[in-house]
């Protein structure tokens, strides 16, 4: 297998990562009465359903590769699932788009590296380090306080949940990438269960989201922000390491931003403009393919390999693919 990280992978992952950086935006613009708990339950249960029909009318028979083995990574990844969308659009709720996201985006490469590493034991590369701090630094400057940024206790210690469960579901995903399981069947499988927790909140908000403006929301957020771009992010991890992938997801709060001064109005202070070149250096750092040097003739004839501090921390692999 290729220890490398792929190319066609960092796209897929960063394509999920553009996806998810509407969620909180369309939030905004939408201004559901129905509580954030409701609106999590609608996505994630509306993405699964939509996943869940993809499978039944492609390959029903891959539910049946949900064998034992692949019970504890699934369940954790449909935990981590349900209690992310209850966090985060709390947090949204309580403290704002624009911090919510940053406070979750910035936790959540840190906390899928080390969950990786607990998890997997898998060595963390420089280049992810230092592509990671960057962008960590980035989504900070984001964050910044200024006239419209309202930093809600609660609402960052929310959060702090989400960006812990985005390090859990990565890395619960990645596990189940090698057992040879159908990943549709598996996605929609976590996105019914933890949603499946939030279903009383859901059914109580239910008048509320059937408004015209509500249903919009749920739509996008179910079939883009969840079936598409989840599919988009666990066929990535089957090319990339989860410590990337977590990394590589920082796109959310940089499109996030984007989107709030293009759509929603707001200005550019200097923290978010030099935080976004920052977070945009930062990704460009962990996605840019890692050059392989050629071994020497000598290297050749005594069959050595390539030490593995070249690309990564001294001791360790790079992150595996």
């Amino acid at each position: 297998m290729n220890r490398r990280n792929n190319s066609s992978g960092v796209l897929l992952v960063l394509a999920a990562g553009v996806l998810w950086g509407t969620v909180g935006p369309a939030q905004v613009l939408a201004e559901p009465s129905a509580s954030p708990v409701a609106v999590g339950g609608a996505r994630i249960i509306t993405g699964g359903l939509v996943l869940a029909a993809v499978v039944l009318m492609t390959n029903p028979r891959s539910f049946l590769t949900l064998r034992r083995p692949a019970w504890p990574p699934l369940l954790a990844a449909a935990t981590a699932t349900g209690t992310f969308q209850a966090s985060f659009f709390g947090a949204v709720d309580r403290t704002g788009a624009a911090v919510a996201t940053a406070v979750v985006f910035g936790l959540a490469p840190v906390s899928t590296g080390l969950c990786e590493r607990i998890v997997l034991g898998t060595g963390l590369s420089r280049r992810w380090c230092a592509g990671t701090a960057c962008a960590v630094g980035g989504v900070g400057l984001l964050a910044v306080p200024g006239p419209s940024v309202h930093a809600d206790p609660a609402g960052i210690g929310l959060g702090l949940v989400a960006g812990t469960c985005f390090g859990v579901y990565t890395v619960s995903a990645k596990k189940l990438t090698g057992r040879d399981v159908g990943m549709t069947a598996a996605v929609s499988v976590t996105l019914l269960v933890g949603g499946a927790a939030l279903l009383p909140w859901t059914l109580t908000g239910l008048p509320a989201l059937a408004a015209p403006r509500p249903v919009a929301l749920v739509a996008w957020l179910g079939i883009a922000t969840t079936a598409a771009a989840y599919m988009f992010f666990v066929t990535g991890l089957l090319r990339v390491s989860a410590a990337t992938a977590g990394t590589l997801s920082l796109a959310e709060p940089l499109v996030a931003t984007a989107l709030a001064i293009a759509v929603l109005g707001e200005r550019m202070a200097a923290p978010v403009a030099a935080g976004s070149l920052l977070l945009l250096g930062g990704l460009t750092v962990v996605s840019w393919p890692a050059r392989t040097a050629s071994p020497t003739s000598s290297e050749k004839s005594a069959g050595r390999k390539e030490p593995s501090e070249r690309d990564g921390c001294p001791g360790h692999d790079e992150v595996a693919a």
